[in-house]
């Protein structure tokens, strides 16, 4: 998948032109995290999380050939583990994405209900996966959509909506979904 391509799916799920700052989770070479950028618009930024401190380099290159390098910081963090973003960023986000990372994670619900405490109210995350696709060493624990909304509940977010899929290239379906902060009273 290119970025475009990833744009088209996020563009489902992320409101483009609506800024905020933002943390891609396990953000590897950065396809998902550019394309995050660009619906973001020119005020938006976006922390792109991830250990493989090559694949950030690799990010980090790519986002100075598509003119963006203002908008993405790379953070070398387990996000499995527990982290802190740069500077003041942590506890007032407005998103997380989750592309193609969850499904490396034994315990997701543990994972999400830690990370969430990062958001503001009315904040949403971002979740791209596969469904139907069984249990392998790329997606050792997937996150088919029946099952998210399960994590979503027990991270105290919204039932998560299904906005768009595709065919995966590697079997199964490709969904794109987002749940949201609920606001507080």
């Amino acid at each position: 998948m290119n970025v475009s391509e990833a744009g088209h799916l996020l563009g489902t799920a992320v409101p483009s032109n609506t800024a905020g700052t933002w943390a891609d989770l396990g953000a590897g070479e950065g396809t998902f995290t550019l394309a995050l950028a660009r619906l973001l618009g020119e005020n938006g930024r976006v922390f792109a999380v991830d250990r493989d401190h090559r694949a950030l380099e690799a990010l980090e290159r790519r986002a100075v050939e598509g003119g963006i390098r203002n908008r993405v910081t790379p953070v070398i963090a387990d996000f499995t583990m527990p982290f802190e973003l740069p500077g003041e960023s942590s506890h007032r986000l407005d998103g997380l994405l989750f592309a193609n990372s969850l499904h490396f994670v034994r315990n997701a619900d543990a994972v999400l209900n830690r990370v969430v405490q990062w958001l503001r109210p009315g904040a949403r995350v971002v979740f791209v996966e596969y469904d139907r696709r069984p249990a392998s060493r790329w997606v050792p624990y997937p996150v088919d959509a029946e099952r998210l909304p399960a994590v979503c509940a027990a991270a105290g977010l919204t039932k998560p909506v299904v906005t768009g899929t595709r065919p995966s290239d590697y079997g199964g379906e490709l969904y794109v979904a987002f749940a949201t902060v609920e606001p507080t009273a």
